[in-house]
């Protein structure tokens, strides 16, 4: 069926369907065309093709124009009810979807509009926006010039071996100059562990970066700007900060859309490379990636503008690096040298040092493998943990991102032991504190002396 194009011939308004039985009927008026030809042509019957002819040679070609042209519609809402709903939306539904504000006007207003109408009142009236007038485009970036100088980083969660082992997440590391892979590591979830062990291999390889580029993760970025406490800074933010290396974050996904396309590419072909190397396992798919890498840099990596690495040579020593990728936090010591970390007690053992200590700020180190230490002015403390219970609090805020780790880590828990009895159900209200002091105006020791004070004075007057 052909397009219904509106177009002009003279002062009468035809559209092309109307303008093409002119054409045909007027060759079947010649004689170039029968009727039967001209049926076939039109898609109409033979009788309907002798009745147009009829009309067409009768009042000629403005008989094949529809009679309806130009005259209002006999379903045509009252003009009076289209601003009424407008209205309505404006004053009461200016936020609202044409779909949900329909819902309501015929709920709460009993006026009963379909839609696609409301929709076209309202785009008319300038409160709704089309899809393709609310469409934002995102203009390219252009590369940096220099290797080294902004790498992009961003985790992939995904079946990276298919249905041959569990899902996991692959850290990927690439050059914004040269789209070239500079690392990558399977492990289990995004955590600021699993970044670090990125990071350290990374560095070890190519040096100090002038900057990383990533989204808004909790490990690159505090989510609470305006936190009163903290010091707004991530664990790995503060890493970076001891390296002096700058960490910068996306405000969309189209902004690192380099590693974002990368992500793309290797879930395509990387899953692939694994499933013919029979890999379903991540520590054989690490010692697996630096040949992938490899080869996959030879195929797409680009030649940068400027010849320069940036890059910076690693100079820290190997102890201090194992403390910059330590999560590292303060704890305020108490009246008995203890202090509570990660629903644990931990008490220091008295010495000539924590004999001081109480209403003072310790430093802690929570080691990838496990280790912890605490420590002031860099004088490591020994101590007792009072409590080892390490199972997930109930009701835990967990990241979607975490979510697979989490719950892992939950079955597993679960299989030690049985939980623990909790109670529920309604308590007598505890006493909470409010800060302000008794001045003592008030107590059994006062209203006595105010009695005995209220005695020897009547004693006194007799």
């Amino acid at each position: 069926m052909k397009q219904d194009w509106s177009v002009a011939v003279g002062l009468v308004i035809m559209s092309e369907r109307e303008l093409n039985r002119i054409e045909v009927l007027s060759q079947v008026t010649q004689g170039a065309m029968t009727a039967v030809t001209a049926a076939n042509v039109l898609g109409l019957s033979r009788r309907q093709v002798h009745r147009l002819m009829k009309d067409f040679q009768t009042d000629g070609p403005a008989a094949i124009r529809h009679k309806a042209r130009g005259r209002r519609s006999n379903n045509r809402i009252d003009p009076a009810i289209r601003a009424f709903a407008v209205t309505l939306v404006r004053e009461n539904y200016i936020d609202f979807g044409p779909t949900f504000a329909a819902e309501k006007l015929a709920e709460d207003h009993d006026l009963k509009v379909s839609r696609e109408t409301l929709r076209k009142w309202m785009q008319d009236a300038g409160i709704w926006l089309s899809r393709k007038q609310r469409r934002t485009f995102h203009q390219p970036r252009l590369r940096r010039e220099a290797f080294g100088e902004l790498i992009q980083i961003d985790g992939s969660d995904h079946h990276w071996f298919e249905d041959r082992g569990p899902a996991c997440t692959l850290l990927v590391f690439i050059d914004d100059a040269t789209s070239t892979l500079m690392q990558l590591r399977f492990v289990t979830s995004e955590s600021t562990f699993s970044y670090f062990e990125a990071l350290d291999l990374y560095l070890a390889a190519h040096g100090r970066p002038v900057a990383f580029y990533s989204d808004k993760h909790t490990v690159f970025r505090v989510a609470k700007q305006a936190a009163k406490s903290g010091h707004g800074m991530t664990q790995f933010g503060r890493a970076l900060n001891a390296l002096n290396i700058e960490i910068l974050c996306a405000n969309s996904s189209q902004a690192k859309g380099r590693v974002e396309r990368a992500n793309r590419t290797l879930q395509d072909r990387l899953v692939k490379e694994l499933r013919l190397a029979g890999i379903s396992d991540m520590d054989a798919a690490n010692a697996f990636l630096p040949d992938f890498t490899e080869r996959y840099n030879a195929k797409f990596a680009k030649a940068p503008r400027r010849a320069d690495n940036l890059h910076r040579p690693m100079n820290i020593e190997p102890d201090r690096l194992r403390d910059v990728f330590a999560l590292q936090d303060e704890r305020l010591v108490g009246a008995q040298l203890a202090f509570s970390y990660e629903r644990q007690r931990i008490i220091l053992v008295e010495n000539e040092i924590t004999r001081g200590l109480p209403g003072k700020y310790v430093d802690t180190f929570a080691f990838p493998d496990g280790r912890f230490e605490v420590r002031w002015k860099g004088v490591s403390i020994p101590y007792s943990i009072f409590d080892k219970d390490q199972r997930v609090t109930h009701a835990a805020i967990t990241e979607n991102k975490h979510l697979s780790a989490v719950l892992e880590h939950i079955k597993a828990e679960q299989d030690k032991a049985p939980p623990k009895k909790r109670r529920a159900g309604k308590q007598a209200t505890r006493y909470q504190p409010t800060g302000k002091r008794n001045d003592g105006w008030n107590s059994k020791l006062a209203k006595r002396a105010k009695e005995q004070a209220k005695a020897a004075s009547s004693h006194a007057a007799e």
